[in-house]
């Protein structure tokens, strides 16, 4: 797989007949390794290793209703009980990050709204905060679960 601007981790992959598969440690299974997931599982681990989020305070590839239309995001930090505090929308390393992928990513946040937005292809990397009213650039959070404003 393509190598991301992440610091080195350390994964379970194994081979299934043809196909690769990576261990998920908040799914706790192993996942088809797609680039989209290769991009998704170090992001798992940068916000449990780098900014010190519990895996059991992450929803990975959930549903959630907008407009009356089913959509999946790709990460949600949840700190507290029932507040979201980080949206992650992640994408292949070939898909590029552009102004339809910030409007996905704040359309799925509308839902949510969380302060953090994070929109990644593993290669780039855009911070975004929300603060109730605006949507803005950002740089990356020292800490997400310490963060609520």
């Amino acid at each position: 797989m393509q190598e991301l601007q992440f610091p080195a981790y350390s994964f379970q992959i194994r081979t299934e007949g043809q196909k690769n598969r990576i261990f998920d440690v908040v799914r706790k299974k192993f996942i088809p390794l797609t680039p989209e997931e290769w991009v998704r599982q170090h992001v798992l681990m940068h916000l449990i290793s780098a900014l010190g989020v519990a895996p059991g305070k992450l929803a990975v590839e959930r549903e959630l209703q907008w407009n009356r239309m089913k959509k999946r995001f790709d990460v949600v930090v949840w700190c507290h009980e029932t507040t979201p505090v980080c949206l992650v929308e992640c994408k292949a390393p070939d898909v590029a990050l552009t102004t339809e992928t910030v409007i996905q990513a704040a359309t799925y946040n509308h839902s949510l709204q969380c302060p953090w937005v994070w929109i990644t292809n593993g290669i780039q990397h855009v911070w975004l905060h929300w603060n109730g009213a605006n949507t803005v650039p950002a740089v990356a959070p020292q800490s997400l679960c310490a963060t609520r404003n």
